[in-house]
C-alpha cells in the first residue's frame, strides 16, 4: 500500500521516485541534478544522502527530525524519548550534511509527553508540528534570515533502530520503566503467560507519584483503587497481585506494581483487562514471563 505521501503526490500528478538506495541509484540522482531545485526537504527517511546530493540545491538540503537535537539522533527518536520517559520532546529542523542528525539546527518547536501517551499518537502531533515548522523554515530560506547553529556533540544521544529484543518485557525493572517500554513500542511488547505469547498493549503504573500525571478519566477510575495498592503483598516480579474487577490485572514489578488495561493473545482481537479477566479466569498468583 502507497504511503499517504505517494498517494497525494500521484493524486496531485506528481512524480515519485522510489529508489531503494539513493547512493547505488546514479540514475535518480541524475534526475534529481537536472532539476534546479532550490530546496530538498527530508522527513522520516532512513538513508543518508550523498555528498553529491546534499550539494545540488540552492539553499540546501533540510531535515525535519522529531526530537530536540542533539539528543535523539537516529532513526526512532520517537520510541526512545518514550522508552526514556521524557516528559517532553519536539522537533528539529536543520541543514542536512554528511553525518547522521548532525548538521547545524535551524528551527525548533516543543510538545509536552502525557504519561498516557504512545509512540503513535506522539508521531501524530509530531507529524503537523513539523509541517508548520518546515513551512516556517523554507520561508526564512528564502528571505535569507535563518542562523544555523551548530549542535554540541558532547551533549548527543543517540535512537538506534528498534530491534525484536526491545519489545520483550522484564518484570524485574520497575512500573515506570515498564509502562515507558509499553507505549513506546505500542503495541507490539510483550512477555509470556500460559505457555503462549501475552502482547501487553497499554498499562499505568500504580506509583503515587505518578498519580497527579494521569488524565482526569484515569485519576477518577482509580480513585477508589488506590488505598489498596499500599495493602499489596510484595511478590515474585511477574506475578499477579490483584485482579481489579472493571480495570484489569496489577502485576508485581521489579518496584511497583502495574496495571494492565489493555492486551491480545495471538490470533486474537486487542481486549480489555477487565474482559480478560472474566474470559481468561485469571487469578492471584499467577505469573507472567
Amino acid at each position: 500500500m502507497p504511503s499517504p505521501v505517494k498517494a497525494r503526490a500521484l493524486e496531485v500528478g506528481l512524480t515519485v521516485w522510489e529508489p531503494e538506495r539513493l547512493r547505488r541509484s546514479e540514475e535518480t540522482q541524475q534526475a534529481l541534478g537536472v532539476l534546479g531545485a532550490d530546496a530538498f526537504v527530508v522527513v522520516a527517511y532512513g538513508q543518508l544522502l550523498p555528498p553529491a546530493v546534499l550539494a545540488m540545491p540552492r539553499l540546501g538540503c533540510f531535515n525535519g527530525h522529531a526530537s530536540l537535537l542533539p539528543a535523539y539522533r537516529g532513526a526512532a527518536p520517537i520510541q526512545w524519548c518514550l522508552y526514556h520517559g521524557e516528559t517532553e520532546t519536539g522537533v528539529t529542523t536543520m541543514l542536512m550534511e554528511a553525518g547522521l542528525d548532525t548538521g547545524p539546527i535551524l528551527l525548533m518547536g516543543r510538545q509536552s509527553i502525557a504519561l498516557e501517551m504512545t509512540a503513535p499518537e506522539l508521531a501524530d502531533t509530531l507529524a503537523h508540528l513539523t509541517a508548520g515548522l518546515l513551512r516556517e523554515t523554507l520561508a526564512s530560506a528564502v528571505r535569507g534570515t535563518l542562523v544555523p547553529i551548530p549542535q554540541n556533540d558532547a551533549l548527543a544521544t543517540y535512537a538506534p533502530l528498534i530491534q525484536k529484543s526491545d519489545y520483550s518485557l522484564d518484570w524485574g525493572r520497575p512500573a515506570e520503566a515498564l509502562h515507558n517500554q509499553v507505549r513506546a513500542f505500542y503495541p507490539a511488547s510483550q512477555t509470556f503467560w500460559r505457555d503462549q505469547t501475552l502482547k501487553v498493549v497499554a498499562t499505568l503504573p500504580l506509583v503515587p507519584t505518578l498519580q497527579v500525571q494521569m488524565s482526569p478519566t484515569w485519576q477518577s477510575r482509580l480513585a477508589s483503587y488506590w488505598p489498596q495498592v499500599a495493602d499489596l503483598a510484595t511478590a515474585t516480579p511477574g506475578t499477579v497481585v490483584s485482579c481489579w474487577r472493571g480495570l484489569g490485572p496489577v502485576v508485581q514489578t521489579g518496584q511497583g506494581v502495574l496495571l494492565i488495561h489493555q492486551l491480545q493473545l495471538p490470533g486474537r482481537p486487542v481486549v480489555s483487562g477487565a474482559d480478560w479477566l472474566n474470559s481468561a479466569q485469571l487469578h492471584v498468583g499467577e505469573r507472567l514471563g
